[in-house]
């Protein structure tokens, strides 16, 4: 049996006729940049996370630095952070000048340990991020008095967690803006690059307004210096499709993940660790991620039986080349190196069969009882 780690295949197939009518009628309109379907999404995501403000832009990554930059993060600033995440989180920190303060994780969730950020901050400290790691939210409570007790600023990472909840918040609610990835892989994709900020704080929105279109207001008349990342017609459209099935698919994406945890505990409670969603959370799952030994040779066995897996990440932010004038070490972040030496994040999409969840499951036994 083959089971890829995601096929969006099947998903287009159910919404063809449709996305492709919106695709035309873009194409006719000859209107491809922030017009009508920008708009839409823009307000409807916003409307979704609870927050009065949705700014479209290029890509998650660009959502992250516009913030930062909105928020007047620059040199001179220090940016605390996990080191466990995708590059962009640790990139945009230092693309705006400030420098990131990478913090270790709580092992359980694999998000960002609250104890260790406030540990971290200093004189320099500007802002938290908090990345919302394989679609369950970060302690936001706990973040949130620690950046009011210290006047910080926090920027939610939430390229993996749309429609993520803590205690009834949404992802936004609890932050000063959060970004979100249309990436074609996640939980709503596009079909290409996007991205979107998101924010209550009327000040940070209208600046990444500006910010998006090379720092511009009004045309041709720059204050700042912005750049291009503007999130185009067709992917909004393409989104604006999507957007109605998204709790639909999340809900879809709760339920395979509860297979998963049922038949692993069932079978390997010794060998398999299966994710854990805190009390007062909705984890969407992005991914689902497993702790195991011998990570990698599971990993090329499971390749080897048909089945396609993920390591997301295999070596933390602190430890990569490009951060090495950082200073920090191997040791410096323990929970995290062991994230990386341990997570496997295995299949996961809405239209997942039960018989592909099975056989995933027993060939993960079978190379356990060898």
């Amino acid at each position: 049996m083959k089971v890829p780690m995601l096929d969006l295949r099947e998903q287009y197939q159910g919404l063809r006729s449709e996305v492709l009518d919106v695709l035309d009628q873009v194409m006719s309109s000859s209107r491809f940049i922030l017009g009508d379907n920008v708009k839409k999404l823009e307000q409807d995501i916003a409307k979704f996370s609870n927050v009065a403000h949705g700014i479209g832009c290029g890509n998650g990554s660009d959502a992250i630095h516009i913030a930062l930059q909105a928020l007047d993060v620059g040199p001179g600033d220090e940016v605390i952070t996990t080191a466990f995440t995708f590059f962009a989180t640790g990139g945009a920190i230092v693309r705006v000048g400030a420098t990131p303060v990478y913090v270790d994780i709580d092992p359980v969730t694999f998000n960002i340990d609250p104890v260790k950020v406030e540990e971290a901050i200093t004189d320099k400290t500007k802002a938290i991020i908090p990345v919302h790691l394989y679609g369950q939210m970060a302690d936001m409570v706990s973040l949130k008095k620690i950046a009011d007790k210290h006047n910080l600023a926090i920027v939610e990472d939430a390229a993996q967690a749309i429609g993520a909840k803590q205690n009834g918040k949404s992802v936004g609610e609890l932050g000063t803006a959060a970004t979100y990835s249309f990436f074609p892989t996640k939980n709503l994709g596009a079909y290409g690059d996007g991205g979107m900020i998101v924010t209550n704080n009327d000040d940070v929105a209208e600046k990444s307004r500006v910010i998006r279109v090379h720092g511009s207001k009004p045309k041709y008349y720059h204050h700042v210096l912005g750049y291009n990342s503007r999130l185009d017609e067709v992917q909004a459209a393409v989104l604006n499709v999507k957007f109605p099935h998204l709790e639909e698919w999340s809900e879809l994406r709760r339920q395979k993940a509860a297979i998963y945890t049922h038949l692993l505990n069932e079978q390997l409670s010794d060998s398999v660790k299966t994710p854990v969603e805190v009390e007062g959370n909705y984890h969407v799952f992005h991914q689902y991620t497993i702790r195991v030994e011998k990570r990698d040779e599971l990993q090329k066995f499971l390749n080897e039986q048909g089945v396609s897996t993920m390591i997301y990440y295999p070596l933390a932010l602190h430890m990569q080349p490009v951060f090495s004038n950082l200073g920090y070490k191997e040791g410096d972040l323990p929970e995290t190196e062991q994230a990386a030496n341990e997570a496997l994040s295995l299949p996961m999409f809405p239209e997942l069969k039960i018989e592909q969840q099975e056989y995933v499951v027993a060939k993960i036994a079978e190379f356990y009882r060898k």
